[in-house]
């Protein structure tokens, strides 16, 4: 070969090496950044080319699809009471991406997952369409309208969450004010219009905030049950009934502040039962001093406390502190100072003392499906710690069955089954100037002892007349009616 031809030959071998080296720098290295770029329609254009799988409800669908009729995407999702789904489903959207389950299990729904791989390569092979599996959640639809129509009928802001305490299977989980994700789910200019009215720059109810999962609240005296776990559970009280030693006024430690009690109730030496019945801060501020920060941490932190929960959506984590003075201590005993927890926190205490103490981890995705239906992942139930032995669970129980029977929960109260619960207020604002939180924590006991559910209510409401914010007034009946929805369905 001469040389100019040698030349030329060399010169175009390197041209081949370097268009080698490009493609495999893109289909290897660079594939998932290109893949995942908010400018790649193609692969957004693929995503909507076929129906997505279904978020299921009691063997029902409460998601669906349409074909539309502009653009390049071919099907948009849709939802079936929406707003009533929207904490447990989030939202998926051409313009605005997803959240939520849609996000969490996505290739489920689209039929993308890698456990999919064999089944869409026969498809191919046989020229079948390509489907999205389901995801099957542990929501029970009547509980979970009843806890929807209670919040809206209710007004105002807030939130319900129910668990099956033997379990973790998560039951209802709504939040008030929602939004229905059909409203957005397509890429036009009225999708657009309807995203920018539930922004809360737009919208100061925020929506879109799902409260039951990402709102962290004072607990107000709703987390007096923890602190008489606590109790118990170190030796302070070893029954219901014995007295504790509790003078009134009690000044908390460190301060010459009186601890003050919620009107002139007999709070004086007051036993676990009767201080939990008419839920006096000295007794519960006094034994969280008593116990000291380092042993209410320990056994906030055994509820759950201080850690995201994922359901699998994330959950935040609630906030009980270290390092604080004992007043501090105290104030955080009955559920203010800085003790702050969602509601799921709360229906988590609640179950874990419904189940004799142990706790179980909080789900709602019981098995995902591939589009055969047949099972490509079972959730397990697991337990997540054992805060408390069964016989002080049992105390414990007792004590909340005190509430409801003869105290401040009787709104609760449901012909023919025994109930345990504990109301709370908390304050809100500085020096408590805005409207309080109203709480309520309960569960039900079926014939044989068991308890299906436990349930935490939260109520925010503006409007209401501050004198007449109360757990036991306001949330309570909203309870009521989610554990009849479970009771009646079993």
């Amino acid at each position: 070969m001469n040389k100019p031809l040698r030349r030329i030959a060399i010169f175009c071998g390197l041209l081949i090496l370097t268009l080698l080296l490009r493609d495999n720098w893109l289909q290897y290295v660079k594939a998932d950044e290109l893949r995942t770029d908010e400018k790649n329609r193609r692969v957004a254009i693929e995503r909507y080319a076929s129906p997505r799988g279904n978020i299921i409800v009691n063997g029902e669908p409460i998601t669906g699809h349409t074909t539309t009729t502009k653009g390049d995407f071919k099907y948009k999702r849709t939802y079936k009471d929406g707003a009533m789904w929207a904490p447990v489903t989030g939202y998926v959207s051409q313009a605005y991406g997803a959240t939520q389950l849609e996000a969490i299990e996505d290739g489920i729904l689209t039929g993308n997952d890698d456990r999919l791989f064999f089944r869409n390569t026969l498809d191919m092979l046989t020229g079948k369409n390509k489907e999205g599996g389901n995801v099957v959640t542990t929501l029970n639809a009547d509980a979970q309208k009843a806890a929807y129509e209670g919040l809206k009928k209710q007004g105002g802001k807030g939130s319900v969450v129910a668990i099956e305490p033997s379990t973790g299977k998560i039951l209802a989980l709504a939040s008030f004010p929602s939004y229905d994700p059909s409203v957005f789910a397509g890429y036009s200019n009225s999708d657009a219009k309807a995203w920018q009215k539930l922004e809360k720059k737009n919208n100061p109810a925020d929506p879109m905030l799902n409260r039951a999962l990402r709102e962290v609240y004072p607990p107000g005296s709703t987390f007096k049950v923890l602190t008489a776990a606590a109790a118990l559970e170190e030796g302070l009280y070893k029954s219901a009934d014995e007295k504790t030693d509790t003078p009134l006024p009690w000044i908390m430690p460190g301060t010459t502040t009186a601890l003050p009690n919620d009107g002139d109730i007999p709070c004086e030496d007051a036993t676990l039962r009767e201080a939990l019945r008419v839920s006096c801060n000295t007794v519960f501020g006094k034994i969280g001093a008593d116990l000291g920060n380092d042993t209410m941490l320990e056994y906030a932190k055994k509820f759950g406390f201080t850690e995201e929960q994922f359901v699998p959506v994330r959950s935040s984590a609630s906030v009980f502190s270290e390092d604080m003075e004992p007043s501090q201590t105290a104030l955080s005993s009955i559920g203010q100072f800085n003790t702050a927890t969602t509601p799921l926190q709360m229906a988590m205490v609640t179950a874990a003392i419904a189940n004799n103490g142990t706790l179980m981890k909080p789900y709602m995705v019981d098995e995902l499906q591939a589009p055969s239906l047949d099972t490509i992942e079972k959730t397990d139930p697991e337990k997540l710690s054992e805060p408390m032995s069964a016989e002080n669970a049992q105390i414990l129980q007792s004590m909340m069955e005190t509430v409801i029977s003869e105290g401040t929960g009787s709104n609760a109260k449901i012909d023919g089954v025994t109930v345990g619960g504990k109301t709370g207020t908390a304050q809100h604002g500085v020096d408590n100037s805005e409207n309080p939180y109203a709480w309520f924590i309960s569960y039900a006991k079926g014939e044989d002892g068991s308890s299906p559910v436990a349930v935490a209510v939260i109520i925010e409401d503006d409007d209401a007349v501050r004198g007449d914010i109360s757990g036991g007034g306001l949330a309570a009946p909203i309870a009521k009616s989610v554990m009849e929805a479970v009771l009646k369905g079993r």
